[in-house]
């Protein structure tokens, strides 16, 4: 197909043809080694295929096209349950900043391994005294020669023990302008991770020590002091494509409560359940344009913690309901609805918690002062 004629309709047309006829569905394995294991199969299946390389530069391996491509296909990833939508979705937070920061000969090599699955990556922002508050971490790099020296600890980094590489964040001097960011190979001698059991019982997340790590300079993203920026351009994604393949992956989550609890539902359940798909579709519209305004070209900025707060506030509704309208089903069972419900309980805290959201929307958007 020729991505410069063709759009977002005939895409997901195509890719729900080649879909049908292309078995990606997941094993019996849900565990989280399971889960990444599928998602290695699917990245490589569509990378193979070509379709992940749809709305990626040619200068990266990808095929062209506008990014609004890469949205539907996620899309259609979700809905079909192929693989866990935040696990995909990390691929939209860390490839942009690759394009932007990494030098083109680094962007080239490295992020055609992260589309085909060969690769994971992981971000490594958040410090156990640095969470929301990302402006005071304490992970330094001092420069010796030709090559940085890192020392530190990173806390609640996704994937890390899966990862090849890491997008990290240290300070090289006092405040925001003292930041940089590097592109750390994992298996460096001195890094030490320690995966993280969290409540709903999958070790997602992890500690990840820095003990005299040396990173090469040509590692660097940017330069000295650009790393705040990389941060402000990064965590935007996370609230754009990430989002629009979460929403429609609750949508799904909608459609099977609406089966399970259609026997016994009552008015007031039926008023519970429209409550959610209302929460849900107003943060699908919101997301909506997001994706419009990235297909433009627009810059993203504080306007996304509108759509985190959203987000974060439907899908706690949405799993409050299916509490509701399953007795017993997350309380007293082993289910799928158990781990969902509470894994949605950390929705307004990760990714910046929702009263750091709120603060940027008043501040920063509706000018209200720092009081």
């Amino acid at each position: 197909m020729n991505s410069a004629d063709m759009n977002s309709a005939q895409f997901r047309s195509a890719v729900r043809e080649w879909l049908d006829a292309n078995d990606l569905t997941a094993g019996p394995d849900h565990s989280l080694d399971g889960q990444v294991a599928q998602l290695n199969r699917v990245r490589r299946a569509l990378f193979d295929a070509g379709w992940m390389r749809y709305g990626w530069p040619t200068e990266v391996g990808g095929l062209g096209g506008p990014a609004e491509l890469r949205a539907v296909l996620g899309e259609e990833v979700a809905i079909r349950d192929l693989a866990e939508p935040g696990l995909y979705s990390m691929i939209e937070v860390l490839v942009p900043t690759m394009m932007s920061y990494a030098t083109p000969e680094l962007a080239a090599e490295m992020v055609p391994l992260m589309l085909s699955g060969a690769e994971q990556w992981c971000q490594g922002f958040s410090e156990p005294g640095s969470g929301s508050d990302l402006a005071s971490l304490t992970t330094k790099a001092v420069q010796q020669g030709d090559d940085w020296v890192v020392s530190g600890q990173k806390v609640w980094t996704s994937l890390a023990q899966y990862a090849s590489r890491c997008v990290l964040l240290t300070r090289t001097g006092p405040g925001h302008k003292g930041i940089t960011a590097f592109f750390v190979d994992m298996d460096t001698p001195g890094i030490t991770v320690r995966p993280l059991r969290t409540m709903h019982g999958v070790d997602e997340f992890a500690e990840v020590y820095f003990d005299n790590v040396v990173v090469p300079a040509n590692r660097m993203l940017g330069k000295p002091g650009d790393g705040w920026g990389v941060a402000m351009d990064l965590l935007p994604h996370e609230r754009s494509t990430c989002f629009w393949h979460r929403i429609a992956y609750l949508f799904t989550r909608l459609d099977r409560l609406l089966v399970q609890s259609a026997p016994t539902t009552t008015v007031a359940d039926d008023a519970e359940l429209g409550a959610a798909y209302l929460a849900l579709h107003t943060i699908r519209c919101r997301s909506r344009m997001t994706q419009q305004r990235l297909a433009d070209g627009a810059q993203l900025g504080p306007e996304t913690s509108v759509d985190k707060v959203l987000l974060a506030t439907a899908e706690q509704q949405l799993f409050n309901t299916a509490r509701d309208l399953l007795p017993g089903a997350i309380e007293l069972a082993e289910s799928e609805w158990r781990t969902e419900y509470l894994y949605s309980r950390a929705a307004t805290i990760y990714g910046g918690t929702a009263e750091i959201q709120r603060n940027i929307i008043a501040r920063r958007l509706l000018d209200l002062g720092k009081e």
